[in-house]
């Protein structure tokens, strides 16, 4: 199953972590375009400078670690598409130029489901994607939860539990999920 993933996604770190590192795992193949990744290293400029800097160095080891992820495609079919915010035919593009089968975004009202349909794609929020995933494959789910939470641990000095962190990631079903498996 091919995934366009918006930008929306891959910004929240802990967030990209989790839906990468399950993509890494084989549960899904992740597309995304150049355009998508320049929206999540200049989101970061918000939090300073030093953060873009840091966010284009994160995007060249995504692009080396998932080298087939990256869809280019010729703008101009951009103009076939309708969406009701026009910044975002350029997801709906890389999709459709990607044969992918889903959108992946948090923002559900600009990626209506029956202009999606229309051409062969679906949209899917992070949490209930993951969950499901977790529903199919729990141990492999499990494991990237899991490292994404030590590492969470390591760099924050925090002491995170598993529901807690996902639900700061807005994955709180995901992380009920993993907690109830947890036992």
């Amino acid at each position: 199953m091919r995934v366009m993933i918006d930008a929306c996604v891959l910004y929240p770190t802990v967030m990209r972590e989790v839906v990468l590192g399950v993509a890494a795992q084989g549960l899904f193949d992740a597309r995304w375009s150049p355009r998508i990744l320049e929206e999540w290293a200049r989101a970061t400029i918000k939090l300073g400078a030093e953060q873009e800097v840091l966010a284009r160095g994160e995007i060249a080891t995504l692009e080396a670690r998932f080298p087939t992820a990256s869809v280019r495609y010729d703008a101009g079919i951009e103009k076939h598409f309708w969406l009701p915010d026009p910044a975002d035919i350029h997801v709906l593009a890389a999709a459709v130029a990607g044969s992918c089968d889903m959108i992946l975004t948090l923002n559900a009202k600009d990626f209506p489901r029956n202009i999606l349909a229309e051409e062969g794609l679906e949209r899917r929020d992070p949490d209930a994607f993951l969950r499901d995933l977790h529903a199919q494959w729990p141990d492999q789910v499990g494991a990237v939860a899991n490292a994404v939470l030590a590492e969470a641990r390591r760099l924050s000095g925090d002491n995170w539990n598993m529901r807690g962190l996902m639900k700061k990631a807005r994955l709180p079903r995901l992380g009920k999920a993993l907690e109830a498996a947890q036992g």
